[in-house]
């Protein structure tokens, strides 16, 4: 079976139009097309109706006697149940909430410009979100002095930069799964195999990569994992996992009634427990869609994630190169990998260019034409760099979740087409 062949029969066996009946602002919408996924993904019907469900029948503290403070404890325990699931996690007790990912790269930070010794080394990459890059460079102060793991002109890491890199002094490697900006997936298992060889220890910002592919952080040996629900179809708020001893031996702020393991060491202060319902059923969410799609009543809930992740990647693969081809077709410059072959190491989040046309007019343009897309910085000031863009125009991204259609990519490229027209 060829590409296309192959193609036109993942996208036939992904329920798409099923799937988007299941999300009130797609219903909502009208022409409106959501194309701006990467700062931001929609929520199912049940993710609404989890928070709803929390804010009107318990929307109280947790830790209390009575029936609904005991039932908030439980929501969480089983929140906790639910992520560690789809992240593969040894246990709940691995998973902390909290307000978003960036927060957590702090606080990981600050914890380890306590204990950074004769290990002072930290590797970053100019292909991250200023998130994971900023808040390691501000241990500057701590001692810790840094090695950069920079990208190739194909548009992504490679291991075998990294090499070199890390050394008996490596502290810790902090990389993206996949970058926000222009969608290349990093091969993360092998990082953590020569960060781990070194003694180094390992940080992956999951942010953008949760939407689009299967976590599995045993199989990728990471030490540290940090994700946003907002991307991952549930209300704003984030996730940490770190090994459970790993945790335990990071120093944290807590108040003295708090018991110094995880999570609670982790979590200061009372985070948004309906948003934390709402994740819950994301999880859910991405449950049924695996059980739907191969009906078995021998599955684990971790076995439906699995089906229902490989669905939606396969489902993606067409998504992305469809809107490669529309990209090329249009005389995009295209960020990051844009070779066909290598399709499978990103995910459907584009990030281009049309000449020397404004990125800001464009995306008006688009905008008129009931298209959501994004122009700017995408957050990552050293990757606008490395591309030889500047700061004040950037470029456009567009950024695709399995909800998407062909037909939507279709009408993508017949907009930019007018558009290019008109100003040019």
């Amino acid at each position: 079976m060829n590409k296309h062949q192959t193609d036109n029969a993942n996208a036939a066996a992904f329920p798409v139009d099923t799937i988007r009946t299941m999300f009130p602002a797609l219903q909502r919408a009208g022409d409106f097309i959501f194309m701006d996924n990467a700062a931001g993904a929609q929520i199912p019907q049940s993710v609404l109706d989890a928070v709803t469900n929390h804010l009107v029948s318990h929307n109280v503290q947790r830790g209390g006697r009575y029936g609904r403070s005991v039932t908030v404890d439980q929501s969480v325990a089983d929140a906790r149940e639910s992520v560690a699931l789809l992240i593969n996690a040894a246990s709940p007790a691995e998973i902390c909430f909290g307000m978003n990912a960036t927060s957590f790269i702090r606080l990981v930070s600050l914890g380890i410009g306590q204990m950074l010794q004769e290990r002072d080394e930290i590797v970053i990459t100019d292909m991250d979100h200023d998130a994971n890059i900023a808040t390691w460079l501000a241990l500057e102060s701590a001692g810790a002095k840094f090695k950069w793991w920079r990208m190739r002109e194909d548009g992504n890491l490679h291991v075998d930069d990294l090499r070199p890199l890390v050394s008996d002094r490596t502290r810790l490697v902090a990389c993206t799964v996949t970058a926000h900006s222009i969608g290349s997936i990093v091969d993360v298992a092998s990082v953590a195999k020569i960060a781990h060889a070194a003694g180094a220890e390992v940080f992956l910002d999951c942010v953008h990569y949760g939407p689009h592919g299967l976590i599995d952080v045993q199989a990728w040996d990471c030490d540290y994992l940090v994700c946003s629900g907002y991307k991952n179809f549930s209300p704003h708020m984030g996730f940490l996992w770190g090994r459970f001893e790993t945790l335990k031996r990071l120093p944290t702020f807590r108040e003295d009634f708090i018991p110094d393991e995880p999570p609670y060491k982790v979590e200061a202060g009372t985070f948004i427990y309906e948003n934390v319902s709402g994740m819950d059923a994301a999880v859910q969410y991405l449950e049924l869609i695996g059980r739907n799609l191969a009906p078995s009543n021998n599955r684990s809930r971790r076995e439906n994630i699995v089906a229902g992740m490989g669905a939606i990647r396969d489902y993606e693969l067409v998504l992305a190169r469809e809107m490669l081809g529309v990209l090329k077709d249009c005389g995009a410059t295209i960020y990051g990998v844009s070779d066909e072959a290598r399709i499978t190491e990103r995910v459907p989040t584009f990030c281009f260019n049309i000449g020397k046309l404004s990125p800001q007019r464009i995306v008006e343009e688009m905008a008129d034409m009931q298209i959501g897309i994004r122009d700017g910085h995408m957050y990552a000031p050293r990757l606008m760099k490395r591309l030889n863009l500047s700061m004040d125009s950037g470029a456009i991204r567009a950024s695709l979740v399995h909800y998407n259609t062909v037909d939507e990519i279709h009408r993508f490229g017949e907009a930019l087409r007018t558009i290019i027209a008109k100003l040019s």
